[in-house]
């Protein structure tokens, strides 16, 4: 593993049928919605917190999942593809002392 504090590498790269793209990018938006779900469900039976910024996620996030749907019906009705680039970008970066006391 390299030692630099910073990383990227490409998740997706690519050009896709709609359904194709569907799959893929819903699938990555899935995951992160099912994450965020846990989380604030962990959030609120440990700490009573009902609004957490999973929960603003999730609704983000689905938002997102709906453009996409529509992207796709669009794009199918139109005879096109998608084109998706996906970069992920990675930093490390130090705790801050309140997060070190926890």
């Amino acid at each position: 593993m390299k030692t630099e504090k910073e990383l990227q590498f490409q998740l997706v790269e690519g050009e896709y049928a709609p359904l194709e793209a569907k799959k893929i990018l819903l699938g990555l938006i899935n995951s992160k919605i099912n994450f965020h779900q846990l989380e604030h469900f962990s959030n609120e039976i440990r700490f009573n917190e009902k609004n957490s910024h999973s929960k603003l996620r999730v609704e983000l996030l689905t938002d997102a999942a709906d453009n996409i749907s529509d992207l796709v019906a669009y794009s199918t009705a139109n005879n096109m593809q998608f084109k998706i680039e996906g970069k992920i970008q990675i930093t490390l970066v130090p705790l801050e002392k309140t997060a070190l006391k926890a």
